[in-house]
């Protein structure tokens, strides 16, 4: 086993403090967006994948597909699918073939907020100032640990 230095019990020294800190921070820096389109982070996060699936169907539009695809689980996604229905941005629909399977589909005015959301981000990139470039090459950084841990468990 490694010897454990003192600097590696620093907070600062944790990535997984860094991790937690940047998104705390990316998702201040979308919430004046998201208020002025009435979504909270994670009914956003949803709304990216339902415009993803609309213009590249999935061969199961489900529930439990939303949720592998942002690893959360049916208890967390049920009330914010619920509410984003009650805005009149999705349906959900039971599955006639297996009346387990919940369906999804954006709402017309669930698909037209998606133009709204493009100007509004691009606004938040500029305004921040950042690197473009250095954000790719965290993204794609960060694909690669996610795609390790994920093979861990």
């Amino acid at each position: 086993m490694k010897d454990l230095s003192a600097n590696s019990l620093q907070l600062d020294s944790q990535l997984c403090f860094k991790l937690y800190a940047a998104s705390r921070a990316v998702i201040r820096g979308y919430k004046p967006m998201l208020d002025r389109l009435g979504l909270t982070y994670p009914q956003y996060l949803v709304m990216l994948v339902l415009w993803e699936w609309h213009d590249a169907p999935p061969e199961q539009p489900t529930v439990k597909a939303l949720g592998e695809r942002l690893s959360l689980d049916s208890g967390t996604l049920t009330p914010l699918l619920k509410r984003l229905e009650q805005m009149a941005l999705v349906q959900r629909q039971r599955s006639a073939r297996d009346e387990r399977e919940v369906h999804l589909s954006l709402a017309a005015p669930g698909l037209a907020l998606r133009d709204a959301v493009a100007p509004l981000k691009a606004r938040l990139l500029c305004d921040s100032g950042v690197d473009l470039d250095g954000l790719g090459a965290l993204r794609e950084g960060l694909d690669q640990l996610l795609g390790q841990l994920k093979a861990l468990s």
